[in-house]
């Protein structure tokens, strides 16, 4: 995977220790209706804009986290969390104390959360932005990590001394006002913190619609929306729509999962990878992060066996152009060669297989284009398909040797080609290199066109026409 070692991100904002009581819970109180936890685990971890840093060190990242704490214990364990986990803290001293937040569990079920916290006056909030105003030009991102607790009153002041250092700021949003954020290069808010400020969205084109209105207003060049279990949407100025479906995965607890995010984005970005491959890092981060308790961080290790997993052959899966482009993406990221190949593949026949078998050797990763039922009756006439397209992508999905299908509307693959930029375009038959679709997009690429073998005896029109003739 991508390496983030040369990364360096400072992060900013509300901090705060997360502490977990956890025990058995057996009985209820004689004194109230409520379970008697009997405590026999006791942790602590960073919370807020901490646990965005914590996660941007546990990918291998150089970060500084700049917040308030107060000379109190909870300060204590706060500063030995981070600074443990490779965190350089840049504290702001205060009076109002460190705000702590302490879940009771039993059984991975959250029964109580008790916040402590006192609002953090406006001369320590200002002094937190005149230590970003000096720190800020030695990172290549900062992070700004809104809870609204205090930190960030002075939130765009920051923003002006990050642009005058031409350093990208990424924020994480909170409250009713985003007018706060003018001028920062992107914005992350979660949907329902989106709809509070635009109104509410009917469906996608909605969301993108007013997505871009915001950017316009607000003088943004990115905003990515999260949309739990619907995915992320990323709008960016002057480009299309970039949409991706979350992760399925089985959810034990949401909490952090924002920081994961943000931190996986900013890691990415600052990395020099683009917004998007940014976002499709930061997706299968956030996949990770739900299935675990509790605030936590995701590691390089874990974010690059969930992209491994990703990857792997897993049959029939209904994916969109776009979904298609994010793996390829990570597989040449790690150096794999990706080979592309299209047809009907009317009535999946032997003859079919071994050219698909012979298509798979020329690299790692194989992706078969498949004509729209609408472009094979273009092509074939009237009759035809025999085989509706989802059975079509289904029957391909099951040979080992494919990796990915995705359908095209076209009479030719040309445009989905060029969108999906492989390695090795193939075609079977007796086709020159020059009149396959696609192949100029290829070369200018810097990739491959080969013709391979044409299996005698084997055709789908002849095989509809034998059938035709015995009926």
């Amino acid at each position: 995977m991508h390496d983030f070692s040369n990364a360096k991100i400072l992060v900013v904002g509300d901090v705060m220790l997360d502490q977990y009581w956890s025990g058995s819970a057996r009985r209820i109180s004689p004194e109230a209706p409520v379970p008697v936890v009997k405590v026999n685990t006791d942790e602590v971890r960073a919370g807020g804009a901490a646990n965005v840093a914590m996660n941007i060190a546990a990918l291998g990242a150089e970060v500084s986290l700049i917040g308030t704490i107060g000379n109190d214990p909870f300060g204590e364990q706060l500063t030995e969390v981070v600074a443990n986990a490779g965190v350089r803290p840049v504290w702001v001293s205060t009076d109002s104390g460190t705000i702590c937040k302490l879940r009771v569990l039993s059984h991975h079920q959250q029964l109580i959360r008790m916040d402590f916290e006192n609002a953090i006056p406006e001369q320590t909030a200002q002094m937190v932005a005149d230590k970003v105003a000096t720190e800020v030009s030695n990172f290549d991102v900062l992070v700004i990590s809104d809870y609204a607790k205090g930190t960030l009153q002075f939130v765009e002041k920051i923003i002006t001394h990050a642009k005058q250092a031409n350093i990208p700021v990424l924020i994480d949003p909170k409250g009713l006002d985003f007018s706060r954020y003018q001028g920062a290069t992107l914005i992350k808010p979660n949907q329902q913190e989106f709809e509070q400020i635009v109104g509410e969205c009917s469906d996608t084109a909605d969301l993108i619609t007013k997505a871009e209105d915001l950017i316009k207003t607000l003088s943004l060049d990115a905003l990515l929306v999260t949309r739990s279990e619907n995915g992320m949407a990323l709008v960016e100025k002057g480009d299309k729509p970039y949409l991706l479906k979350s992760q399925a995965q089985e959810v034990f607890d949401v909490t952090g999962a924002g920081d994961t995010v943000m931190a996986t984005l900013a890691t990415a970005f600052a990395s020099g990878l683009g917004l998007k491959k940014a976002m499709q890092l930061a997706n299968e981060a956030a996949s990770i992060v739900v299935r675990k308790v509790g605030t936590s961080t995701v590691t390089k290790a874990e974010l690059d066996e969930q992209l491994n997993a990703s990857m792997r052959h897993q049959g029939y899966a209904s994916m969109s152009k776009e979904e298609v482009k994010s793996l390829v993406e990570i597989a040449q990221d790690k150096g794999e060669r990706v080979v592309m190949t299209n047809g009907c593949f009317d009535l999946l026949h032997s003859g079919h297989v071994r050219y698909l078998n012979e298509a798979a050797k020329q690299g790692n990763r194989l992706i078969v284009a498949v004509n729209s039922d609408d472009s094979v009756k273009r092509l074939k006439g009237e009759t035809r398909p025999i085989v509706p397209l989802e059975s079509r992508m289904e029957l391909l999905s099951a040979l080992s040797c494919v990796d990915w299908v995705v359908p095209f509307e076209e009479d030719t693959p040309e445009n989905l080609i060029c969108f999906l930029k492989p390695d090795v375009l193939v075609k079977g038959g007796d086709y020159k290199p020059e009149d396959i679709a696609g192949s100029k997009c290829v070369w200018e690429n810097g990739g491959e066109v080969a013709v391979l073998s044409f299996w005698e005896g084997y055709s789908t029109t002849k095989l509809v026409e034998k059938i035709q003739d015995e009926d």
